[in-house]
């Protein structure tokens, strides 16, 4: 019985030291995360294994406990629970269709050297890298789990996000959805490197305002976001709540005194310049919240 008692004992110390290895925390130096490789900054908050000695993104480690089923949360008392009538939301995982869609070209490029090498195969998949063609959607990916990190660290439980929805009739995704008080926002998540600049290119009688991001025109991804908010406003059943637009590059670099601005009718920023403009006062109180966002995930489940 002692010997039963002592066993036990010993079984939940070194259950709470092994819980202890891993704790959310500010990380003191920049690192990146061991399961989708996005860098994370001095200070992000993320998860920390001290056993491993690995970092682990917010929305990488929150993703994986919420598919596991042995981490499912018991039922919780009915005062806790919704109330009758809101709609069930489906948050959906950051960049998961783009990781995807880079998994299976990239599995697609083995197999194809696999097929043309034989034996050298191996020599010639360690010699050469995937082409950018392919290396853009794991980048992507990567950009769109690092903004659905900073969102949910800024916003916290002002703003409910829906990630990579799919729009039904389509083969397109809205990389993100958020609803605040200050509306809903469709958000095109960008991990483009270099400076953002507003560059009037229309000569002496003409304004052609466009965006430029490392020296290339990238207007084009302003064009994008149209249909996306087409398919919201579509999804909600009319403009009766506001529907705004924003691109946001996680990457970038901005100049001394550059400040994020609105093109062509949509907000181009950072990370944390699109939190504070999503935070701003509007007409929707946390009821009209809950039920929009509720709605919309129904409308627009997730895509993977």
């Amino acid at each position: 019985m002692i010997l039963t008692c002592l066993w036990t004992m010993s079984l939940s110390v070194c259950d709470a030291e092994l819980n202890m290895t891993i704790k959310r925390m500010s990380i003191r130096r920049s690192d990146t995360c061991s399961v989708c490789g996005v860098e994370l900054l001095a200070g992000t908050t993320a998860w920390w294994d001290g056993a491993a000695h690995a970092v682990t993104c917010v929305t990488c480690l929150d993703a994986s406990v919420a598919l596991t089923p042995v981490d499912v949360a018991p039922p919780q008392p009915d005062s806790e629970l919704p109330a009758p009538g809101t709609p069930r939301v489906q948050t959906g995982v950051a960049g998961q269709s783009a990781l995807e869609e880079y998994q299976r070209r990239h599995e697609k490029r083995e197999a194809r050297i696999d097929a043309k090498f034989g034996r050298l195969a191996g020599v010639v998949k360690f010699l050469t890298d995937d082409p950018q063609s392919i290396t853009a959607w794991r980048k992507g990916s990567a950009g769109e789990r690092k903004l659905a990190a900073s969102l949910q660290e800024n916003l916290g439980d002002r703003a409910v996000l829906l990630h990579d929805r799919k729009v039904p009739g389509t083969r397109g995704n809205i990389d993100h959805i958020v609803v605040a008080s200050s509306g809903v926002w469709v958000v095109d998540a960008k991990n483009y490197s270099g400076l953002v600049q507003q560059r009037d290119v229309g000569g002496f009688f003409k304004v052609d305002l466009r965006l430029y991001v490392g020296g290339r025109d990238r207007s084009k991804v302003l064009d994008g976001l149209g249909w996306q908010v087409k398919a919201v406003i579509k999804a909600l059943g009319g403009d009766s709540v506001p529907v705004s637009s924003a691109v946001c590059f996680t990457d970038a670099e901005w100049g001394w005194f550059a400040k994020p601005f609105t093109m062509r009718g949509v907000f181009v920023s950072g990370p944390n310049a699109l939190a504070r403009k999503i935070a701003e006062p509007g007409p929707l109180t946390i009821d009209i919240i809950q039920n929009v966002a509720g709605h919309l995930s129904g409308t627009l489940p997730p895509k993977a």
